[in-house]
């Protein structure tokens, strides 16, 4: 019996150990420290990164009219200082305002009865009592009764809202001119690392003439706001209770 608890109790300690080694490591050497920040690098040599692949329309070969400095597709006569090449920076100012309220109920009743009886059947029903069971009786042999209920009720009420600037970098320059871009920003208080990331496909045309562009103008918007730190570390659940949450069917 006891090499078998012993046996148990080890198997526990190396699930144990292995759910929690990808981060115990690193959070028992940085004891004591403020959480690092990420090297600044290329966002398309990241792990994971793909380029954007969208609907384009034919290309349109630039023309040159006599004896014009105008050339056709030109976004200004002098030089645009917007971000319009592969590594340029523009300012994304963040802007999100999410409420929304809901309500819903809904209710169904339903109910339904059938009575059978044999009171007259030509004299015969009085014959009936030597097929029927004792205390049977010919004008009641059946009766069927259904009553069904539902009632639901659901209510939501969501409210949002960030307000920050963050500058993204062109990572790509589509064939119709649309720009990909990809920021990512880090700020660090104290213990705590606040991350907010950018991304998605602009239009030029949308940059202001401060190379500035509201967040609500980006196609294929994705937006990311958190943070990392010992305050976050508190308010997530442990290793085993996720694995229990998982697991556990009730």
């Amino acid at each position: 019996m006891i090499p078998n608890r012993i046996l148990k109790l080890s198997g526990l300690l190396l699930l144990t150990a292995s759910l929690g080694a990808c981060g115990v490591g690193d959070r028992l050497a940085n004891v004591g420290q403020a959480p690092t920040l990420s090297p600044v690098e290329d966002p398309t040599a990241a792990k994971g990164y793909k380029p954007v692949q969208m609907p384009m329309p034919a290309m349109e070969h630039a023309s040159f009219a006599p004896n014009s400095l105008w050339r056709t597709g030109s976004r200004a006569f002098f030089k645009d200082q917007r971000a319009r090449n592969v590594g340029d920076l523009v300012t994304v100012k963040v802007k999100v305002t999410d409420k929304a309220q809901l309500n819903n109920t809904t209710q169904r009743s339903r109910k339904n009865g059938e009575d059978f009886g044999a009171t007259n059947a030509f004299g015969f029903e009085n014959k009936l009592d030597k097929f029927l069971p004792d205390g049977a009786k010919a004008d009641s042999l059946l009766k069927l009764d259904s009553d069904t209920s539902s009632q639901g009720a659901g209510s939501i009420n969501r409210s949002e809202t960030l307000a920050t600037n963050v500058a993204a970098v062109v990572t790509q320059n589509l064939p119709n001119g649309n720009l990909v871009i990809e920021g990512k920003q880090e700020i660090r208080v104290n213990f705590e690392v606040r991350e907010l990331i950018v991304a998605g496909v602009i239009r030029p045309e949308d940059i202001e003439s401060d190379n500035t562009i509201d967040s609500t103008k980006i196609a294929q918007a994705r937006i990311a706001y958190g943070g990392r730190g010992q305050i976050t570390d508190v308010q997530q659940p442990r290793y085993g209770q996720q694995v229990m949450d998982i697991l556990l069917p009730f």
